[in-house]
């Protein structure tokens, strides 16, 4: 059981004395100096005593403290004399004792064992949190700095509609989350969704940006998967053409994606002539890494260690090295959004086009779509096709069209009953955007039979596409997952 000294007076002491009056605390024993007698009860727990003297005489403080050994010392008086006068009495007695310190004055002691409680910073803090879109940070725990953020997902966030497990957590750590005033279970398959709030732990500076990028709606992609965008280029088995035009793709889109930077990783290197045809590429201003590898690793080991290593939140990949199966299984296992260059180029591109194939899928890819759209300046086009009429794409029309409203963001949506593929393939200079399925890179030998249109739409070499990830057959993994 610790002993406690607590030398108190004036109106913020008696404040605190009636707090730990009416609070049930036996787990210590507590010494109250105090002069002035409004701050006493008639009734008194036995675990407080009370010794009225003036502080600031050190012949009157010297024997109490020299009979005790006390863990800490409290200092909360109304003036700064008096505040002042009593550590230095405190430390002549005891030297290393622990003294919180009530302090309204940005007193500096130049004594590390003491803590202060800076008035005028803590109300500014409380002040400052009540203004609107301003992040709550526990003011009194860990080093007292904000390491613990509350954090609320507003509508069109880039993090909407993302599992916690496709979030690169680096520095910091998501361990909580209300949704409707109930706490739920943080696991690596819950989808965050809008108006949850969610408690983060990490560095202050680390968290204010996540505060940042969390709470914008737009100019966060390729955020939360990673931060940069890297293009994978194996020149033994690829082409000089080949490599000229996904690097020139890449750049482009490194260009007019917000805050990235894009790494060419660069294995297997062939001839001397294709490096200066890459290097011929790139400009000054451009922001690039060239990582070669020399020693052939692994490409399981060797995108796993540049994940990290690179912040990696944009693979990017021709539609020959997606052929193979190694780098296939990393893919799905990554979970990292996939740019599969096409054919066309990306310097002219009319529209994003969406096919909304089940309402799962495109909820979770909503967001992401139109942020993608806002910082490539281009406009979407909706295909609300379904000749079959096997869908009812209803509600996610709905929901894409209030994104809309929040992005600012316009949006073409075409009602046909048409086939969406056969529309498709008329179309010129578009990128397309679909959610990142296993099933894609499934052999399919009777392609002709199948009415998906997301692996129909994979399968066409022409378009630039991004596959985005999601979380498939959320209904099998328990409502409580999403």
């Amino acid at each position: 059981m610790k002993k406690i000294l607590l030398i108190i007076d004036g109106i913020v002491a008696k404040k605190l004395l009636d707090r730990m009056l009416n609070t049930n605390i036996n787990e210590n024993n507590y010494d109250i100096i105090y002069t002035d007698d409004t701050l006493l009860r008639e009734t008194i727990p036995l675990r407080f005593t009370f010794h009225k003297f003036d502080a600031t005489s050190y012949s009157k403080l010297l024997p109490l403290i020299s009979s005790n050994l006390y863990s800490d010392i409290f200092v909360v008086l109304p003036t700064q004399e008096e505040t002042i006068n009593t550590v230095k009495n405190i430390r002549l007695i005891e030297k290393k004792v622990n003294i919180t310190l009530y302090d309204k004055w940005e007193l500096d002691l130049e004594d590390p064992d003491i803590q202060y409680h800076k008035a005028i910073e803590i109300n500014v803090n409380s002040l400052f949190e009540k203004l609107p879109n301003i992040p709550v940070v526990a003011q009194n725990i860990g080093m007292r700095q904000g390491e613990i953020m509350e954090i609320k997902i507003p509508f069109g966030s880039s993090y909407a509609y993302r599992y916690i497990g496709s979030i690169t957590q680096k520095d910091w750590k998501i361990f909580g989350l209300y949704r409707h005033g109930r706490m739920l279970n943080v696991r690596p398959s819950l989808i965050l969704k809008p108006n949850d709030l969610i408690l983060v732990i990490g560095k202050p500076k680390i968290l204010n940006n996540i505060y940042n990028i969390i709470s914008k709606s737009t100019g966060q992609f390729p955020m939360p998967f990673g931060k940069n965008i890297y293009l994978y280029l194996n020149l033994l088995i690829q082409e000089e053409k080949e490599v000229v035009h996904l690097v020139t793709n890449a750049i482009i889109l490194n260009r007019q994606l917000k805050d990235t930077k894009l790494i060419i990783k660069i294995t297997k290197p062939s001839t001397s002539q294709m490096m200066r045809a890459i290097k011929q590429i790139l400009n000054k201003q451009d922001q690039y890494i060239i990582d070669i590898d020399y020693n052939n690793i692994p490409f399981e080991t060797m995108i796993s260690q540049d994940k990290n290593r690179y912040e990696i939140g944009l693979l990017v990949f021709g539609n020959h090295i997606l052929n193979h199966q190694t780098i296939i299984r990393q893919i799905i296992a990554l979970q990292i959004p996939v740019f599969k260059v096409g054919n066309e180029s990306l310097k002219i591109i009319k529209n994003i086009l969406v096919i909304p194939n089940d309402k799962n899928s495109y909820a979770q890819i909503g967001s992401i779509l139109f942020d993608i759209s806002k910082q490539l300046d281009t406009p979407i086009k909706i295909y609300n096709m379904d000749p079959l009429k096997q869908k009812d794409a209803s509600d996610i029309l709905e929901e894409y069209e209030n994104l809309s409203i929040i992005f600012n963001q316009k949006i073409n949506i075409i009602n046909q009953e048409k086939n969406p593929i056969r529309q498709m393939i008329k179309e010129e200079n578009i990128l397309q955007i679909l959610p990142l399925k296993e099933a894609m890179f499934n052999n399919r030998y009777f392609k002709f039979t199948s009415l998906d249109s997301d692996l129909l739409s994979y399968d066409i070499k022409k378009y630039n596409q991004i596959l985005i990830p999601i979380i498939e057959n959320t209904t099998t993994k328990g409502q409580n997952d999403i």
